[in-house]
């Protein structure tokens, strides 16, 4: 079960880190994914890195802005936001999936097998 944490309200132009940690193991056999979803909006997928940590994949809007990473011990998956818009308020989900290919990069959020509960991301203007 993935625990997500860093969610706070900030300023239109600032940069926030989001962590997610794996609860009790490592994330060393999962293709991890950042999602959001925003009031009256779908789930959508922002960020997705894959079990080797060479390939990710980001969602259009956010790439050049947003940049998911995994620390060496796998304990924790980051998404670090800059420039952050009133468009990225969501609540922001991590999730994992028990992947055998290492450079799979996980972009279906029908194929995440294990959800955090979230943290809430403000940008006000």
């Amino acid at each position: 079960q993935p625990v997500e944490s860093g969610g706070r309200a900030v300023q239109t132009g600032g940069s926030l880190t989001l962590f997610c940690k794996a609860s009790g193991r490592t994330f060393g056999g999962y293709a991890v994914g950042w999602l959001r979803q925003a009031p009256g909006k779908e789930l959508e997928l922002v960020a997705a890195i894959s079990r080797s940590n060479q390939f990710t994949n980001y969602e259009d809007s956010v790439r050049g802005r947003f940049t998911i990473s995994k620390d060496i011990a796998k304990t924790v998956v980051y998404l670090q936001m800059n420039n952050l818009k009133p468009e990225d308020t969501a609540r922001y989900y991590c999730a994992a999936k028990d992947e055998d290919l290492t450079n799979l990069v996980v972009v279906s959020l029908d194929e995440y097998e294990y959800w955090g509960q979230g943290t809430q991301v403000t940008v006000s203007s």
